[in-house]
C-alpha cells in the first residue's frame, strides 16, 4: 500500500527592501512570498509570479521599524526546524504590524510543525482575513484543514487557491493527493496529478502515482 507523506516543502516567506531584491524559489516544491518594506500601503494584492524555481508572492506592506529583523531571524528558524523560537518571534511581529500577510501564514505553518493545528488554521484564516486572494494562505489551509479530518473543506481551500492562480502547482499536487487517497476521487486525483505534471513534469514521483492511479481504475472507469 502507497503512503503518502507531507508533499510539499516548507514555503519560506521573506521581508524584502525593493521588488528588485525578491526572494525567488531556490528548488523544486518550495514557494516563496516575499512583502517589501515601505511600499505604498495601499496596494493590497498580492502577486503570483512565475520563475525558474518556482513562484514568487509579493505584496507591498509598511512595517514598523525592529519588524524586519525579528521577522527574518523568524524565517531562519523556520528554516533550521527551531520551531518555538520561530513562534515567539512571529507572535512579536504579527502584533507589532498586523497587516504583515506573510508573518501569519508562516505562523500557520511554524504551528501546524508543532502539531498545534487550531492555531495554525485560526493564523492562516487571519491571513486570508487580510488578503482573500492569496493562493499560499489557501494551500497551506487545505494542508491544516485535511491533517485535521476534514477533507471537504480542505478540497474548497485548495481549489481556491487555484482559483486565484490556476498554475499553482503546489495546490495541484495537495489536491489530488487529497482525492487520491482520502476522498477516492479518481477522476479529480488523476485531473490534478496530470495538471502538476504538465507545469513540474520532472517530478518522477508524481508520474508514478499517475501510472498507479491508473492501474487502480475499474472497468468502468477506464472506459473512453
Amino acid at each position: 500500500m502507497r503512503i503518502h507523506t507531507d508533499p510539499r516543502r516548507r514555503v519560506t516567506l521573506a521581508i524584502v527592501l525593493a521588488p528588485a531584491l525578491i526572494l525567488g524559489c531556490a528548488s523544486e516544491g518550495r514557494q516563496a512570498t516575499t512583502e517589501p518594506i515601505d511600499a505604498p500601503p495601499a496596494v493590497a494584492e498580492a502577486k503570483v509570479l512565475k520563475d525558474s524555481g518556482g513562484f514568487t508572492i509579493t505584496q507591498p506592506v509598511s512595517v514598523p521599524s525592529g519588524v524586519r529583523d525579528d521577522y527574518e531571524t523568524a524565517v531562519r528558524q523556520l528554516n533550521e526546524e527551531r520551531y518555538e523560537p520561530a513562534i515567539a518571534l512571529l507572535l512579536k511581529a504579527t502584533e507589532r504590524a498586523p497587516d504583515l500577510t506573510s508573518a501569519h501564514i508562516d505562523l500557520g505553518m511554524a504551528y501546524a510543525r508543532t502539531g498545534d493545528l487550531d492555531h495554525a488554521e485560526a493564523s492562516l484564516r487571519k491571513a486570508l482575513e487580510l488578503n482573500r486572494r492569496h493562493p499560499a494562505a489557501w494551500n497551506e489551509l487545505g494542508l491544516v484543514q485535511r491533517r485535521k479530518g476534514q477533507f471537504a473543506q480542505a478540497r474548497a481551500s485548495y481549489e481556491a487557491a487555484l482559483e486565484q492562480f490556476p498554475d499553482f502547482h503546489y495546490a495541484h499536487r495537495n489536491l489530488a493527493i487529497l482525492c487520491d487517497l482520502y476522498l477516492a476521487d479518481t477522476a479529480c486525483a488523476l485531473e490534478h496529478y496530470e495538471a502538476y505534471s504538465r507545469l513540474v513534469p520532472n517530478d518522477a514521483e508524481v508520474v508514478k502515482w499517475m501510472a498507479d492511479l491508473r492501474n487502480r481504475k475499474s472497468p468502468q472507469e477506464k472506459k473512453p
